[in-house]
């Protein structure tokens, strides 16, 4: 269907890779912030800029672990609800 409107499950399924993909590269963050060494610096980048600001090293390992998480429990709510679809 060139150049028509995707179908549901075709949006859904975009939705799902992305959303797969946004959990790998969290994962690779909640990673890289584990094994920094205590006395490293880390900096958030203000939104919508190339602004950085020191942040605490705990706190934004933790605000992304918090992050992942959300993440992953989308993604299951997704899965569980294509499994209803299916079921039906």
């Amino acid at each position: 269907m060139p150049g028509g409107a995707p179908r549901p499950e075709e949006g859904a399924a975009r939705g799902k890779d992305e959303l797969g993909s946004r959990i790998k590269e969290q994962k690779i963050v909640v990673d890289e912030l584990s094994n920094l060494k205590k006395n490293r610096k880390v900096y958030r980048q203000q939104q919508n800029s190339n602004i950085f600001f020191l942040a605490d090293r705990t706190e934004m390992l933790s605000e992304n672990k918090n992050i992942l998480d959300e993440l992953k429990k989308e993604y299951q709510e997704i899965e569980n609800s294509e499994k209803t679809k299916v079921k039906k």
